[in-house]
């Protein structure tokens, strides 16, 4: 049985900028890469839904978008139930996003834990990513203050992901605290990190959504404010033209580094082991990507060298 309590949160609202040197081979437009198959026959966001569905159901999943993309995800979202879909008016970075979309579950569901999850991932093996999701959801479910992210373990000193120094464990749980966070760092910082056990963070956050909120109202009181402001016309007809006048004045804001980094003390972390994860953030990622797991996509073939 699927705990009804479990809501999960897609974020499919960025550029894709780093990304559009390789998305723009495949595709032959400016497309982000979350509207794109990169791996497989699949775009990203579809992966990341399908993937997501092992856990929650699709009618409890929101997928954040910025509405001048419409033309791209138009066609990914046309069987989604309406209330699924957040249409940002602009992109104004992960914080903005992921409040939005908490605040819109909680018009239905104010005190469900939610499963944060980015639809720019490659993973080897989607049950058992997700069945450390469904482990992160009990945590949180016993231990309500908590908010855990899937930190993956490491198999080499990545320059170009964020990193999570784990501390001692959460007593009764698999949990282990969080004792700093480490954001894209130099090689022989990254060496020590991967000898020292460090994880990588996958941005995949699973905790309630009073916890979400008090930690927002901590650590970005001036954004959690602006969203107060529109939350009494979130799920009517005067949401589109609140939002748009409030993403108008919203300076862009970065999750980890605005709430995270913070190193608040309800921050958990969960490892993830025996599982093939990337961040799909860079043309030469993906590139490691597919000739570590010697995939074949149907782009490869076609690519020429100036794209990969």
């Amino acid at each position: 049985m699927v705990a009804r309590d479990r809501w999960g949160l897609i974020l499919a609202g960025g550029e894709g900028v780093r990304l559009r040197p390789l998305t723009r081979a495949i595709a032959g437009d400016e497309r982000p890469k979350q509207f794109c198959a990169v791996l497989g026959r699949e775009t990203l966001l579809e992966q990341t839904r399908r993937r997501t569905a092992y856990a929650i159901p699709a009618a409890r999943t929101l997928v954040v978008l910025t509405s001048r993309h419409e033309h791209f995800y138009r066609p990914l979202v046309a069987s989604m139930p309406p209330h699924c879909s957040v249409i940002q008016p602009d992109d104004r970075g992960t914080a903005a996003a992921i409040l939005y979309g908490l605040l819109r579950i909680a018009t239905i569901a104010p005190l469900a834990s939610v499963a944060i999850v980015p639809s720019d991932h490659f993973v080897s093996d989607d049950v058992a990513f997700m069945a450390h999701v469904i482990t992160a959801f009990d945590a949180v479910r016993a231990r309500p203050d908590l908010l855990v992210l899937l930190g993956v373990e490491a198999d080499s000193a990545e320059t170009e992901y964020g990193w999570i120094e784990p501390a001692e464990s959460v007593p009764g749980t698999s949990l282990l605290r969080v004792r700093r966070f480490v954001e894209k760092p130099v090689s022989a910082a990254a060496q020590l990190l991967l000898e020292r056990g460090c994880l990588w963070n996958s941005f995949v956050m699973i905790g309630r959504i009073p916890t979400f909120l008090s930690l927002i109202r901590h650590a970005a009181p001036e954004l959690h404010a602006a969203f107060s402001a529109v939350r009494p016309t979130l799920g009517t007809p005067a949401e589109r033209t609140a939002v748009r006048a409030l993403y108008a004045d919203l300076a862009p804001a970065s999750f980890s580094d605005r709430m995270l980094a913070t190193g608040s003390p309800n921050l958990a972390v969960l490892p993830v082991r025996a599982v093939q994860w990337s961040d799909c953030g860079a043309p030469q990622r993906v590139m490691n990507t597919v000739a570590r797991l010697a995939l074949s996509p149907d782009w490869l073939g076609r690519l020429s060298p100036r794209s990969a």
